[in-house]
């Protein structure tokens, strides 16, 4: 089985209608990001395009979100912000969306702080699991997945010490729109596909008990 994830929508959808398989995998998970600024009928527009290939959607809002993309989200039983779900016997999935303070004043930022409340309340729900994957719209700090094309790094220090601690098996995480990537922090394996337009998504599998991600485009 395999899921299909990826972010950094911001409105348009078209390389998401191209994901080979996507209509066929277990859930398509968006990492946030959905508008630009936007509301409850930018993302219905984007939900309905993805729902008519795939039902089964598994999403949080990112800091470019307002709070009516995640009350429409819980609307529609997707939201998996700051709440942990089952994706198969074993393996689970928790969320955290928005992101540290950024020089834009986007909708949904937060305290790096806040993250760090945030991500180990989120993980006591869901400790039960053997295999953990954790979708986090702020990319850890100083990694493949945080930086900018001036080679500046620009991730939260809190997404980073949780990582590093924790260790969950997969880290989904997105916002630097140009640094897509991966990395490895100890054995968690931290997977940012870049923004949506440019072709980028991840590609989850577990098979035979081994659960795996990489990165795909379009």
């Amino acid at each position: 089985m395999y899921w299909i994830a990826f972010g950094d929508i911001h409105e348009n959808i078209a390389a998401a209608l191209r994901i080979p398989g996507l209509a066929r995998a277990e859930a398509v998970i968006v990492t946030g990001d959905w508008t630009n600024r936007g509301g409850r009928l930018a993302v219905q527009a984007l939900y309905r395009s993805i729902e008519a290939l795939n039902p089964r959607i598994l999403a949080q809002l990112g800091n470019m979100d307002t709070q009516a993309v995640a009350d429409y989200l819980r609307e529609q039983g997707a939201d998996i912000h700051l709440k942990a779900r089952e994706l198969a016997p074993g393996v689970g999935i928790m969320g955290v969306g928005c992101s540290a303070p950024t020089p834009f004043a986007t909708p949904s930022e937060v305290e790096d702080r806040q993250l760090e409340v945030w991500l180990r309340q989120t993980f006591e729900l869901a400790r039960g699991f053997e295999r953990l994957v954790a979708v986090i719209h702020e990319p850890p700090f100083n990694t493949a997945a945080d930086r900018l094309s001036n080679g500046a790094h620009v991730g939260s220090r809190a997404v980073r010490a949780w990582i590093e601690e924790v260790q969950p098996d997969i880290v989904l995480t997105g916002h630097i729109h140009e640094s897509r990537g991966q990395e490895r922090l100890g054995r968690t394996l931290v997977l940012n596909p870049g923004m949506l337009s440019l072709g980028g998504f991840v590609r989850m599998t577990l098979d035979g008990g081994e659960l795996s991600a990489g990165l795909e485009s379009v």
